[in-house]
């Protein structure tokens, strides 16, 4: 896919590059080569493949659900700033 110039100095200001006039023409071929590639990508055949997240599959480590701390109201609520029973106070944010 041929770049303009144009289209060179609007990415290179998206991207936040300062270029000089001279860099101008090397970084449009560049550019070019990236897209070149990109395109080649798109010709994959990848229907089939199913997604993922990462490059190994593997099952994340569980463990139990179980309250360890956090029990006891009191040593919770002891830096709140206000407090209402057993609860935090907070100032109302919608009317």
């Amino acid at each position: 896919m041929p770049l303009d110039p144009a289209t060179v100095r609007r990415i290179a200001r998206l991207a936040r590059l300062r270029l000089e006039e001279k860099e101008l023409e090397r970084l449009e071929g560049e550019l070019g080569t990236i897209l070149a590639w990109v395109e080649q990508l798109n010709e994959v055949d990848v229907s089939e493949v199913a997604p993922m997240t990462g490059a190994v599959a593997m099952a994340l480590k569980m463990r139990e659900d179980v309250v360890s701390d956090g029990g006891d109201a009191e040593i919770v609520l002891g830096n709140a700033p206000e407090r209402t029973a057993d609860f935090y106070a907070v100032p109302k944010v919608v009317e």
